[in-house]
């Protein structure tokens, strides 16, 4: 009896520990993100009211790209992947100064017109807050890891407006199939906190329900099954389009200022000739896909270009709200194919599939859809979530996440490894697998082509 007492006391004693802990992070992480949404919106408001305000792209970015290069190198990048690597490589710690400079550079670069995201600067922001807590606290490496994880989860609970799923997302995206139990208590501490303190400061999130089947037919599932699997090419298109681009920039110019100013005039050119609805945030393209309307056809290969050139050429910012905005165009462009009157429904269920490819976080991004837009589209989103993070493989606008499982019995790569190091996974057919059973039928049937070619054979 008195090991049991003694056992539940402890238990007791790290419920209250973590609380406070996590209830203090989310304090941070919610004023530190409220403050950077609010100066986002005073400033990308500013520049919406100053004429051809696009044409200083290049000179912005430079900017961006200067602050960050000399005031913290450890800002570089899109945030929640300079996170993820300080929690897997250095215990969670993060320089404090990089906070302020990846709040200003990331400014700089959306309201000028720079297409990146906002997510990243606040996972950065909260984790890096996080970090200083401990530090000051005088907490041991373990406590801090757990913290900056905490952090991250507060961080995008707060801009994405969903405590739950933001929560989930900041441990789900560590290592591609595990999740850190031992942190999702307080990360939900954090993340539920942070989103409160965020509404008391005024920060708003203006998500509606979307109207769709309540019952998953078997059409309906069919349905599901092939936009994750669209959305899961697109996520793999957008990846491959991050990589391509960031080295075509590198061999056009090693210089970061030459970079800068090439990659400010072609989003200038883009901005031109094709629209500036690819520039900037996009929150207005992405509301009016939700809304029902027709988005472009290429909407999703040009926010992917002008996300592309601005990370590439050292533009500060996240990934997901592009990844939002790309989502949306391809659910708008399957559901104007094939079923145009659920266009508003198929464009938020395109949103989180796509994000729970490219970031392999399938279990936030299903809860993130109910979260959103309302409990009637979760086991539709569910289907489609699954689907398009399986046909992703291992790949992610992550490249610093963990590999934790395989994907399929059929595909091996080296667990533990670092996705970016994984160039493709290797296959291993199996004598029942499905892959051995076309191989087998496709070397029949060909051989029966050769044969029937020949003609009959004049000895027999």
């Amino acid at each position: 009896m008195k090991d049991h007492v003694s056992e539940q006391l402890t238990l007791f004693a790290s419920i209250v520990k973590w609380s406070a802990y996590a209830s203090v992070v989310g304090i941070l992480a919610g004023g530190g993100t409220s403050l950077f949404l609010m100066l986002l919106r005073r400033s990308t408001s500013i520049a919406a009211a100053t004429p051809h305000y696009q044409f200083l792209l290049p000179l912005f970015l430079l900017m961006s790209s200067a602050f960050v290069r000399y005031l913290a190198p450890g800002a570089a990048g899109h945030g929640t992947e300079k996170v993820i690597e300080a929690v897997h490589q250095n215990m969670g710690r993060i320089p404090f100064q990089v906070v302020p400079v990846k709040m200003l550079a990331t400014v700089i670069t959306l309201a000028s017109g720079g297409s990146a995201g906002k997510e990243g600067p606040c996972a950065q922001i909260g984790a890096g807050l996080a970090s200083v807590f401990a530090t000051l606290a005088r907490l041991p490496e373990k406590d801090r890891k757990k913290l900056v994880i905490c952090g991250i989860s507060a961080g995008f609970a707060t801009v994405f407006g969903t405590p739950v799923a933001g929560a989930l997302f900041g441990i789900e995206v560590l290592v591609l199939g595990q999740m850190m139990y031992d942190v999702m208590f307080p990360s939900f501490v954090a993340g539920i906190v942070a989103y409160h303190v965020a509404t008391l400061l005024g920060i708003t999130y203006p998500y509606t329900a979307i109207s769709i089947s309540p019952g998953m037919t078997e059409w309906g599932f069919l349905e599901m099954l092939l936009l994750g699997l669209w959305c899961g090419l697109v996520a793999l298109f957008f990846i491959q389009v991050l990589e391509v681009m960031e080295k075509m920039l590198e061999r056009i110019s090693r210089h970061w200022i030459a970079n800068a100013l090439i990659g400010g005039v072609l989003l200038v050119l883009i901005g031109m000739f094709v629209s500036q609805d690819y520039l900037g945030l996009g929150l207005t393209s992405i509301e009016a896909g939700l809304s029902g309307a027709h988005l472009p056809a290429g909407a999703l290969f040009w926010k992917s270009v002008t996300t592309a050139i601005t990370l590439g050429c050292g533009g500060s910012g996240g990934v997901l709200t592009p990844v939002f905005f790309i989502g949306t165009a391809a659910g708008n462009l399957f559901a104007t194919l094939f079923h145009e009157q659920n266009i508003a429904a198929f464009s938020a269920i395109g949103m989180v599939a796509v994000l729970a490819a490219a970031a392999n976080t399938p279990i936030s991004a299903s809860i993130m859809a109910m979260e959103m837009f309302g409990s009637t589209i979760g086991t539709h989103a569910a289907v489609a979530c699954m689907t398009s993070f399986l046909i992703v493989g291992y790949h992610s606008v992550y490249p610093s996440q963990l590999l934790g499982i395989q994907k399929s019995d059929s595909l091996s790569a080296p667990e533990g490894s670092q996705l970016g190091d994984i160039k493709c996974a290797t296959v291993v057919p199996r004598d029942k697998s499905l892959l051995q059973f076309v191989i087998k039928y496709g070397n029949k049937s060909a051989a029966k082509k050769r044969s029937n070619k020949k003609g009959p054979n004049p000895d027999n």
